[in-house]
């Protein structure tokens, strides 16, 4: 696959435009990619792509039901729990992560994760390319692209260190407080 259609898209689509019904974004498998106006993060550039992620997610015992159409939905109004996308954006915003519920989950709750589908809907955009082996084609560009915001398999990227450890002490400032709403 031809990395431009990510990296250097002839569409990107705005946060608003994929929650419309039923949206430019397909009910298929494939990969997307985040690219950011401002960057949440002073040590990042703006103005291109920062992370890929893919649907369906294929696990050790099963595959997601997630498409496209989902999970970059999900990304858009869901919350830290279900995104590392937006846990990672979150944590380099400053937002507070708290426990939720039982107290085994962690998002910014209500207010924060308001904060951040909004700073999302100012800053985000996001395109997409259909692919029937999205696992792989995401493993290729994680590995060839400069991709700051993706965790998994990229312990290469300069920033993976310092992103890992900005979530790590916002993971373990929300075990010190009380469990929110």
């Amino acid at each position: 696959m031809d990395v431009t259609a990510l990296t250097h898209p002839d569409r990107l689509w705005s946060v608003e435009e994929v929650l419309t019904s039923p949206g430019p974004v397909p009910a298929a498998a494939g990969v997307y990619g985040w690219h950011f106006e401002e960057p949440p993060h002073p040590a990042l550039p703006g103005r291109r792509l920062l992370y890929v992620g893919m649907a369906p997610r294929f696990m050790a015992t099963r595959t997601s039901t997630q498409n496209l159409r989902t999970r970059v939905r999900y990304h858009c109004r869901g919350n830290a729990e279900g995104s590392t996308l937006r846990l990672s954006l979150g944590c380099l915003l400053g937002l507070e992560l708290r426990r939720v519920g039982s107290g085994k989950h962690m998002t910014f709750g209500r207010e924060g994760e308001a904060r951040l589908s909004a700073w999302m809907v100012d800053n985000a955009r996001v395109c997409w390319v259909e692919h029937e082996e999205p696992t792989a084609l995401e493993s290729q560009l994680i590995s060839q692209l400069d991709l700051p915001l993706n965790i998994d398999q990229n312990s290469h990227n300069g920033f993976h260190g310092r992103l890992k450890g900005i979530r790590a002490e916002a993971r373990s400032r929300a075990r010190e407080l009380p469990i929110g709403e």
